[in-house]
């Protein structure tokens, strides 16, 4: 409209004043007083003036009679309050407290091996003897011995209980006995590290020694690889600002691209120490895993559920714009005719949290309003627009 007033305003001035007055005009901007500037402002003003009562008059004139007005079409909307869940989303996984190597406690050949890989054991079953090096034979002779030590002190006992005897030879007894079962408890525990049992209940995932191979107590001489997968979790790190907003029991939903599953299930457990690197802590979620399906290091996504209003007003992110200000607005309709013409209003919004493809909206917009949704990028604040059921 502004460039209409230039135009008109020149012609104006062109052909009511000639080229006289244009060089008039040029002459007084560059050395005429201020007196002069001022009152040629006032004049030019005033005629400006004229002209836009003018094309005022005009485009009503326009309007009565035009009787095929070209309006913007547009959709709308309106709002509803509902309930709103805000997701935070991230990555875990998967883990599980038993699953562990298993390595020897005695030093020997791995004599014999009684289980297969993938196969399911109890806590306690026999995985694998290693030879003992004679250590059965030195323990049946220790125990000879211990028994007969033993007849020895509880015969000497008696004898003392009956002041028969020396008390020397009574403690001389006891000691004797004492030591010797010592000696077969000793022998006892040593002879049970030749043979390696399972920890927990679980399956084998690998055996790692063949028969016949040498091994040690200590590092790289692991001989079975133990897993329990009816005990998963997930771990994950969580940023700090949501520790207010997440505690033990929340809810989670647990998605695994590789497998197409998704798991709704709880924290379990949330961790107490903030990293200081990430500014992060860890919490646990359980998984259930009756079937086995899921697998320690299985990539998961974790959604929990950290914010929820039950009467919450929501608008698609699509139709937001921003003003040179930095202020998000919509564009709603008001004084909707029988013809479903309206004027487009624009209306500055703050937007809350955001979820997928939705916005929560949280001032300036109340439970029924009708805001354009198809059409509003191309429409203008004050603008009559028409609402049409789809474009």
């Amino acid at each position: 409209m502004k460039y209409i007033y230039a135009t008109l305003l020149s012609t104006f001035l062109l052909t009511s004043c000639g080229k006289t007055e244009v060089r008039t005009l040029d002459a007084i901007l560059k050395t005429g007083s201020i007196e002069e500037l001022r009152a040629k402002k006032e004049e030019i003003e005033t005629t400006q003036q004229t002209f836009e009562k003018q094309l005022a008059a005009l485009n009503e004139a326009i309007v009565a009679l035009d009787t095929l007005k070209k309006l913007p079409l547009v959709t709308t909307f309106k709002t509803n309050k509902q309930m709103f869940k805000h997701y935070l989303e991230l990555q875990g996984n998967v883990k599980t407290k038993q699953h562990v190597l298993i390595y020897p406690e005695f030093a020997g050949v791995l004599e014999k091996i009684f289980v297969e890989k993938g196969e399911k054991v109890q806590k306690g079953d026999v995985l694998a003897t290693i030879n003992n090096g004679g250590m059965s034979a030195q323990l049946a002779q220790v125990e000879a011995k211990a028994r007969l030590s033993k007849t020895t002190f509880e015969r000497q006992q008696r004898l003392w209980s009956q002041n028969i005897g020396s008390e020397i030879q009574y403690l001389q007894a006891q000691t004797a006995y004492q030591a010797d079962e010592n000696a077969v408890n000793q022998l006892k525990s040593q002879l049970a590290k030749t043979t390696i049992t399972a920890p927990f209940d679980g399956t084998i995932d690998d055996v790692i020694k063949e028969e016949g191979t040498v091994v040690a107590p200590g590092m790289n001489s692991e001989v079975f690889r133990i897993v329990n997968l009816d005990k998963m979790y997930i771990e994950t790190e969580v940023p700090e600002n949501f520790i207010a907003s997440i505690q033990k029991g929340k809810s989670a939903t647990v998605y695994f691209p590789i497998l197409g599953k998704t798991v709704t299930t709880r924290v379990k457990q949330v961790g107490n120490f903030i990293n200081p690197s990430n500014r992060s802590f860890k919490i646990e979620i359980d998984l259930p895993n009756a079937k086995g399906i899921f697998k320690p290091n299985l990539t998961a996504r974790v959604k929990l559920n950290d914010y929820t209003n039950p009467q919450a007003v929501l608008i698609p992110q699509s139709i937001i714009s921003e003003n040179a200000e930095g202020e998000q607005y919509v564009y709603t309709v008001q004084q909707k005719n029988n013809n479903n013409e309206a004027q487009a209003k624009r209306t500055i919004i703050v937007p809350g949290k955001t979820q997928e493809n939705v916005i929560e909206v949280l001032t300036n917009l109340e439970d029924g309003t009708e805001i354009i949704q198809e059409g509003a990028r191309s429409v203008t604040d004050g603008q009559t627009v028409k609402v049409v059921d789809s474009l």
